[in-house]
């Protein structure tokens, strides 16, 4: 049975082995880690000890947020991990005026089905160095 939290309280990198999945850079799991105990919001799937998924955003607290992740480990995709995450995170960041995220478009109809719009426009800079060795 599929246990969520919305802290990352107690996680351990070895726990966020698999994610990333195809990423040229992915982060470590100790990386990993960092991020989402940085983050404004952070949902988290868990199957016993293992996380099988999480979704992170940051935001201002006051008008905006952004969802930069939503990571789901491969053998459990397809179960409804990825929308329940993020109907948690929505639920999180309701009152907010806006909420975005960048997705590949093959990944628009699932977002699509959870009620976001394609925007016109989106720009940004990847420093894949960054990702793995934790520099700025």
């Amino acid at each position: 049975m599929i246990e969520y939290r919305s802290a990352a309280d107690g996680l351990v990198p070895s726990q966020l082995q698999g994610f990333f999945v195809g990423w040229p850079s992915p982060p470590s799991p100790e990386r990993q880690l960092e991020i989402l105990r940085g983050s404004y919001a952070v949902e988290v799937a868990l199957d016993g000890e293992q996380v099988v998924g999480f979704a992170t955003a940051t935001s201002d607290g006051v008008l905006s947020a952004f969802i930069p992740l939503l990571e789901v480990l491969p053998e459990w995709q397809g179960r409804g991990i990825g929308t329940e995450l993020m109907r948690r995170m929505f639920a999180r960041l309701g009152a907010l005026y806006m909420v975005d995220l960048c997705c590949d478009a093959e990944l628009e109809p699932f977002y699509a089905r959870l009620g976001m719009q394609i925007l016109d426009r989106g720009m940004g800079i990847r420093n894949f160095a960054a990702a793995v060795l934790g520099t700025d």
